[in-house]
């Protein structure tokens, strides 16, 4: 799936013990990581060219973290040692047939004589691809505030552990003081900045989502069950573990090294409904998949669910970097839950891809109509101008129906599922940018909450008539979101929604806010006018 899950396995034993000396030697901190600064000055030892350079480590830092671990400097010796024999680095280097095993690890200009001079013990580096997670010193900024103030830009050896420092530093005050976590998203832990990017499949029963991760992982995983009636009771995450099983929702929820604890605010009778499948898989070491229960029809899914549903899958779009909705031809129509399913998605429009599965069970025209026709439903539900992305296929591991396909669509289907398989694949790659981009949508989130609370707090007489007041502001809440709007000149489609609001905030006494803080506010523009720009900048291609 990726190149550094490859680079290890092909790499000979002994090449190997070379490179981990070498990466000891070039990491000058010995936290794990090389940063661009340590490799550019071990890299120049290569004599390479820097526009060759500059493609090994664009190569190698594929999902563009600003840093190498072991694995990714393994890739990259390779990559100089190739460059040295004269090949042009390109993107596709690495897929072409180079003996990976026996390429002789490249010369380094006088770097015999360093290692000489250092000694160095060989200490064991990182060896799972990612960084030193458990021995980072970022996972003490989010439990003791004191340790978090001293933060120094020196700690920072990644752009996640920068967005780590801001959080603590900038923005989580800005949440704590004016209850974010209430009302829009609970308050972000070291484990969700660290996790893996994860994908999300929604759709009504049947439809193949199950089949579809199996599809995808070439085998099935603890705690999957697959069937024509609604089958799959409960929300699944599946994600790379040592061993296979299955872990119960309230387990999972209480691991600090778990992005889940949000949940625990949705109850034991959501976490009863929930758990998580582990199993050793080179694909689950880059992404998590999300599995979902089959959305019902009817009346039922309101009146049945012991938890809510919608308020669950909204949790989960804000924390995925896709989201697949499935349909099947013989079940186009949204019933009320979906479609209120999908409106809990608003926001994450970038995120979402429409899959027409088992499309091999109807012929060409019954196809084309059933296209149309979901396009007609989704249009009614999705209210975007632009058109949504929709893959057409059958992704399961039977061969495709050619009786009804024809020779059309089983070309069809087959460029099809390589470009949502491409899709998936970029997903790593982009991972880092998805969560800058996430970052700063939420800073801007807690931004205009902050307004909105001190707005409403300056509304609030003095002495008399505060329940009445209060009462007042709530019903007219629409129209108190437009003065703050007009007052600071923000956009209206980066407001809250209204109902939602009103709801949380029926349970507050909204003379016991704050009152704005000039001050935190001015915290967070700078954070979003040079901290993060200079983050970016810190950490991009050193050889740029």
């Amino acid at each position: 799936m990726e190149i550094d899950s490859a680079s290890i396995s092909r790499c000979s034993k002994e090449h190997q013990k070379i490179y981990q000396e070498w990466f000891s030697f070039a990491d000058s901190d010995g936290d794990g990581r090389l940063t661009g600064a340590d490799a550019t000055n071990f890299f120049a030892m290569s004599n390479v060219s820097r526009q060759d350079l500059k493609q090994v480590w664009a190569i190698a830092d594929s999902k563009r973290q600003g840093f190498l671990g072991f694995k990714e400097f393994i890739t990259s010796m390779q990559l100089v040692s190739l460059a040295q024999a004269g090949h042009a680095i390109t993107g596709d280097i690495l897929n072409t047939e180079v003996d990976f095993e026996n390429l002789q690890p490249p010369a380094m200009e006088g770097l015999d004589v360093l290692l000489a001079r250092k000694h160095i013990p060989k200490s064991e580096p990182e060896q799972n691809g990612n960084p030193q997670v458990q021995s980072s010193p970022s996972a003490s900024w989010f439990t003791s505030s004191k340790s978090a103030k001293k933060v120094s830009l020196a700690s920072v050896t990644s752009i996640i552990d920068g967005l780590k420092r801001l959080y603590v530093q900038k923005l989580k005050p800005l949440e704590v003081t004016y209850q974010f976590n209430d009302f829009v998203s609970p308050l972000l832990a070291n484990s969700d900045f660290d996790a893996k990017p994860m994908v999300m499949l929604l759709g009504q029963y049947s439809t193949g989502k199950t089949t579809f991760i199996k599809h995808l992982l070439k085998t099935s995983y603890p705690g999957a069950h697959i069937g024509p009636e609604p089958t799959t009771d409960r929300f699944v995450v599946v994600m790379n573990g040592p061993d296979e099983r299955s872990v119960p929702g309230n387990t999972i929820a209480v691991q600090a090294d778990m992005p889940f604890s949000g949940l625990t605010t949705f109850g034991t009778a959501f976490l009863s409904k929930f758990e998580c499948s582990q199993m050793p898989h080179p694909l689950l070491e880059h992404i998590t998949f999300v599995d979902t229960p089959g959305v019902l029809s009817g009346e039922k899914q309101r009146t049945q669910r012991s938890y809510d549903f919608t308020g669950v899958t909204s949790w989960f779009a804000a924390k995925c970097d896709l989201i697949l909705l499935l349909f099947d031809p013989h079940k186009l129509d949204i019933s009320d839950e979906f479609r209120r399913v999908i409106a809990s998605l608003r926001g994450h429009d970038d995120k979402i891809r429409v899959v027409l599965n088992k499309a091999d069970q109807v012929d060409t025209q019954q196809l084309m109509r059933v296209y149309g026709a979901l396009m007609w439903s989704l249009g009614k539900v999705l209210n975007t101008p632009e058109v949504m992305r929709v893959y057409i296929g059958s992704f399961n591991d039977k061969p495709i129906n050619d009786a009804a396909a024809g020779p059309i669509g089983k070309e069809l289907f087959e460029k099809e599922q390589d470009n949502l398989l491409t899709d998936l694949k970029d997903i790593p790659k982009k991972a880092c940018d998805r969560r800058i981009n996430e970052f700063v949508k939420r800073a801007r989130a807690a931004k205009i909450h902050a307004y909105i609370i001190s707005h409403l707090r300056r509304e609030m007489p003095a002495m008399m008539g505060k329940a009445k007041t209060q009462q007042r502001l709530i019903d007219n809440l629409a129209d108190e979101f437009a003065k703050v709007q007009r007052e600071h000149h923000l956009p209206a489609g980066d407001f809250p929604h209204v109902e939602h609001f009103k709801e949380v905030l029926s349970g507050y006494s909204i003379d016991k806010f704050e009152k704005l803080k000039p001050k935190m506010i001015q915290a967070v523009d700078d954070m979003l006018g040079y901290d993060i720009p200079e983050l970016l900048n810190n950490f991009r291609n050193p050889y740029d």
